[in-house]
């Protein structure tokens, strides 16, 4: 039997990528972070979500690429890392796609400069190309997720 995964679909430097709709609260505007002294340069600051206090994570710097100012297309996807409630700060949250399992394979072990562990899959999509599916709960690691779990106390 086929499944059929809701995928959130946003861009990076160009590049589409998906993420499981389950693991995304909601996209929101880019708004004003508050910054924080000494933390990791992928940790933008936080923010003040309706009531909530949620730490702010670049994705672009978290995987290598070059930051970039934010732009009117700029996003915050709030999604739950590893049981935490984090920010991840896209170029554009274009889509909601329903993706199959039988268009999707196993990542190659570098696709573009990042690093296959962050990456559940690689979908082809005719009108659309690759999209690659990242896999939330590996973008940071175990020291990295305490130092956010820090941030967002």
């Amino acid at each position: 039997m086929e499944v059929l995964t809701k995928t959130v679909i946003f861009r990076l430097n160009g590049q589409e990528y998906g993420v499981n709709i389950n693991q995304i609260r909601s996209i929101e505007r880019m708004e004003e972070i508050v910054p924080l002294p000494q933390t990791s340069d992928f940790i933008k600051g936080i923010i003040n979500l309706r009531g909530s206090v949620i730490p702010i994570i670049d994705l672009r710097t978290r995987l290598g690429m070059q930051e970039m100012e934010a732009t009117e297309q700029t996003r915050i996807l709030v999604a739950n890392v590893q049981e935490i409630t984090v920010g991840l700060i896209v170029d554009d949250a274009t889509d909601v796609i329903d993706i199959h399992d039988d268009i999707t394979e196993d990542a190659p072990e570098l696709v573009k400069g990042i690093d296959y562990q962050y990456l559940k899959g690689v979908a082809k999509i005719e009108d659309r190309g690759l999209i690659l599916l990242l896999d939330l709960d590996h973008v940071l690691n175990h020291e990295e997720i305490e130092e956010v779990k820090e941030v967002a106390e």
